[in-house]
């Protein structure tokens, strides 16, 4: 794998930071600028929103310019936003320092599992993907215990600075290891739209928001249900959430290999046992050992799905994936978004802390729903068609095979 995927993984380890450290950090801030948990919990429904918006905003205004310098304008961005954030004065201006941020997440990994498909052979094309979004999975494991632990004990607002700085480090990177690679000639935006038109195009996108959203169904009330089900102490749940990065690492990886061998089949296991793994989460969840097990399974096979669904993505959309592929990306945040959404009305209507998981398991089983469609639909579009030729006798009529 060429280093410039290196770089590539730290912009996406920044990013993917700055996307999740807040959730540990929600009480100080709520704290510092004088409003409720619930109001600040308005800086991560922003940047969720802001990453589905601005996934397909970016990309637009991106396709006119090369790509290894559009990387290097979000990354400028994500710095920007991050930099606005940690000196915010209001909270108001914490929220638009966050959107500015998120404005970068969906058209950088968008564009960049372009660029890192493009870096290598064919048949290395998900591992590459999957090697730039480790830097997304390691910073569930790293990044963000470590920016909570900072934020708790330094700083909110040192724990942004130090993420902003990260940006700079992926910025470096990018100028100095990634190939200049020109966009595409006669790529339009018309051209780029096109790709919406196909059917298989919006299965994988679906498939997308269905699939991870069973992931963030269960992870999004993970505090509350390892404290008041399973009997953990407050503090455990940091570990807890090493443990889903932990998962989500080993199941990119495992995803990006197998991927490139069989990536239906591939979805077909990793969606099927996700499903099985949430509904059985709704009993693991009165025991320790066995919670902590099935949380990380959960990281493990909900990020199995992402390489294969982002080259599906890929080759589905091919001759112009940019746009495609930073829409997928939004894909993710706007599962992330129903089902959290979706688990706490099923939380608010008094079925207990368990609940979300029997919604993340009917989420991604009709994400294996689609899988199994899309491939039907593809079998059936590549399927021989006899053609008769007009004018031939009966009895002597010839079939010309597609």
């Amino acid at each position: 794998m060429p280093l410039a995927l290196l770089a590539l993984a730290i912009g996406a380890f920044g990013i993917g930071t700055t996307e999740f450290v807040i959730m540990g950090l929600l009480p100080q801030v709520a704290g510092d600028f004088g409003v409720s948990i619930p109001t600040a919990g308005l800086l991560v429904t922003g940047y969720a929103l802001g990453v589905v918006i601005g996934a397909p905003l970016m990309t637009v205004l991106g396709t006119k310019i090369p790509r290894k310098r559009m990387l290097m304008l979000l990354m400028g961005l994500f710095i920007a936003g991050n930099l606005l954030s940690a000196v915010a004065p209001s909270f108001a201006v914490m929220l638009i320092g966050r959107v500015v941020a998120s404005l970068a997440h969906g058209a950088f990994f968008g564009i960049g599992s372009v660029v890192a498909a493009e870096l290598v052979a064919p048949s290395k094309k998900a591992g590459a993907i999957a090697m730039m979004f480790t830097g997304l999975t390691v910073a569930n494991v790293i990044g963000v215990p470590l920016g909570t632990l900072v934020g708790q004990h330094v700083g909110w607002r040192v724990t942004f600075g130090i993420v902003a700085a990260l940006g700079v480090v992926g910025l470096a990177g990018i100028a100095k290891l990634v190939p200049e690679l020109p966009k595409p000639q006669g790529v339009h935006l018309r051209h780029e739209l096109a790709a919406f038109k196909n059917t298989q195009v919006l299965l994988a996108m679906a498939m997308t928001v269905l699939g991870f959203g069973g992931v963030f169904a269960a992870i999004t009330y993970i505090a509350p249900m390892m404290t008041h089900v399973t009997g953990f102490a407050d503090g455990s749940v940091t570990w807890l959430l090493v443990l889903f990065g932990l998962g989500m690492v080993g199941g990119n990886l495992i995803g990006g290999r197998f991927a490139d061998r069989a990536l239906m089949p591939m979805l077909y296991v990793s969606l099927g046992a996700l499903a099985v793994v949430l509904a059985l989460f709704t009993l693991t969840a009165h025991n320790k050992i066995a919670a902590a097990v099935t949380v990380a399974l959960i990281g493990a096979l909900g990020f199995a799905t992402v390489p294969p669904l982002q080259k599906r993505v890929l080759d589905q959309a091919h001759g112009a994936p940019t746009l495609a592929s930073a829409v997928n990306i939004g894909a993710f945040n706007l599962g992330n978004a129903l089902s959290a959404w979706l688990g706490g009305l099923v939380i608010a209507a008094g079925f207990g802390y368990t609940s979300p998981d029997w919604v993340g398991a009917a989420l991604a089983a009709a994400a294996l729903v689609l899988a199994f469609l899309s491939a039907a639909l593809e079998r059936r579009d590549s399927a021989p068609i006899a053609v008769v030729t007009s004018g031939t006798p009966a009895g002597q009529r010839s079939s010309v095979h597609r």
